[in-house]
């Protein structure tokens, strides 16, 4: 029972008399070894055999596993948006990037990236367009606000010398508010508490006499600021 064209023996199939190995050509089948004696195996469609460990009889997804020279696989078992029973896969419509499917015996369960994030099918994960395995998914649109700002191309370094995760942008009227774009893509507004205004050199809010311009949006605020410093001035005189 154990000749075949890719064994010549029980003994090819069982290295060791018990365990789980793989087979030596295909990547979902595997072999439970019970006394020397061959019990031929097969992973969930979509998903292959881990040969990493002899004594544990697990499967993955294939992004997780190094099949090596073990290139074949079962039939597939398709259904719409999973090309394999299991598994992750792209969205079925070509224009969507930021979605994908999780199949799981077949039932297709749609799923989001995180925002600006696509979906790499080589890794199945999610990941930045630029470190993504994929070249069709550079022409998204951009989200708006009501006031027509969108998230700016490209990476903003903060102080530290390091690249902001959720960079903020200055508003171009008002010096108390600001926008923040989330990973980068996903603009929302923002506003700083009472009595304070956007710094655009340290990216966060701060004491106006701290920024520059503040005089220009707040003279009654500085001549205020003005007129208490000089009353200090006489309290302390007197």
């Amino acid at each position: 029972p154990c000749l075949s064209a890719r064994w010549s023996s029980c003994e090819d199939k069982c290295p060791e008399k018990t365990g789980y190995f793989p087979d030596p050509i295909q990547c979902d089948l595997y072999y439970k070894c019970s006394q020397g004696q061959p019990e031929e195996k097969l992973c969930p469609d979509g998903l292959v055999f881990d040969d990493t460990n002899p004594n544990s009889a697990r499967c993955d997804i294939p992004a997780n596993i190094d099949c090596g020279d073990r290139t074949e696989l079962q039939d597939p078992r398709p259904s719409p948006g999973c090309p394999r029973a299991n598994g992750y896969f792209r969205h079925s419509d070509p224009q969507v990037c930021d979605k994908f499917f999780n199949c799981v015996e077949g039932v297709t369960n749609e799923l989001p990236c995180p925002p600006g994030l696509i979906y790499d099918d080589i890794r199945s994960t999610c990941a930045w367009p630029s470190e993504s395995h994929r070249t069709d998914c550079f022409n998204s649109k951009k989200d708006l606000l009501d006031d027509g700002f969108s998230c700016p191309d490209g990476e903003v370094i903060g102080p530290t010398g390091r690249a902001l995760p959720h960079p903020t942008y200055p508003h171009p009227e008002d010096c108390q508010k600001f926008y923040i774009c989330r990973n980068g893509v996903m603009p929302q507004k923002g506003s700083c508490p009472g009595g304070l205004v956007y710094n655009e050199v340290s990216f966060k809010c701060d004491e106006p006499e701290n920024v520059v311009g503040w005089r220009q949006v707040y003279p009654l605020r500085h001549n205020l600021v003005q007129t208490l410093d000089y009353l200090n001035w006489v309290f302390v005189k007197t």
